[in-house]
């Protein structure tokens, strides 16, 4: 398409609001969440889904209604984190056994009903996270310092909705 001095037309400016930008955007930060998650598993001896699994147990206590549905709040079991990572039963149990042995979990049979276990992060190994991803969290701390508190709750709420619809998909 040419103007009507016989040069191209420009193309349209990108909307930076638009759902391309947000496409681009959210895969750039998946994909540096992703690297440094991959770091942190090499630097520990395990896999990527056993990372994964790790953050699934970490955040069980804090999960939305909405993701958990009823087991909101309630500690981590193998049966569930499986059908969060969509594993088979012997790569979960494999996975599981990776984490005990290195000192990352905690496997502990519930009180009320022995057949159930409930998987938690061991309190060294939380600690390693944290120093591992402490630049992280500087990072983000700074990034949130740029943004008043109502452009923060925006951004919160878009997150929250992103995820949302994220485990709608999983379903």
């Amino acid at each position: 398409m040419r103007t009507t001095d016989g040069f191209p037309s420009p193309l349209p400016a990108p909307d930076p609001t638009g759902l391309q930008e947000f496409a681009v955007l959210l895969r750039r930060m998946n994909g540096e969440f992703n690297r440094i998650a991959q770091e942190f598993a090499h630097a520990q001896g395990l896999h990527l889904t056993d990372v994964q699994a790790l953050i699934a147990i970490l955040d069980a206590d804090s999960e939305s209604d909405a993701d958990a549905g009823a087991e909101a709040g309630q500690p981590m079991t193998p049966g569930r984190l499986r059908k969060r990572l969509n594993l088979t039963s012997g790569a979960m149990t494999a996975c599981l056994d990776r984490l005990e042995r290195t000192g990352h979990i905690r496997r502990v049979r519930s009180a009320d009903d022995r057949r159930v276990v409930h998987l938690h992060y061991a309190e060294a190994a939380k600690e390693l996270a944290r120093d591992y991803f402490m630049p992280l969290a500087r990072g983000t701390d700074a990034a949130r310092g740029r943004f008043s508190p109502a452009e923060l709750r925006v951004v919160v709420r878009f997150l929250a909705e992103m995820n949302r619809e994220l485990a709608l998909l999983r379903r």
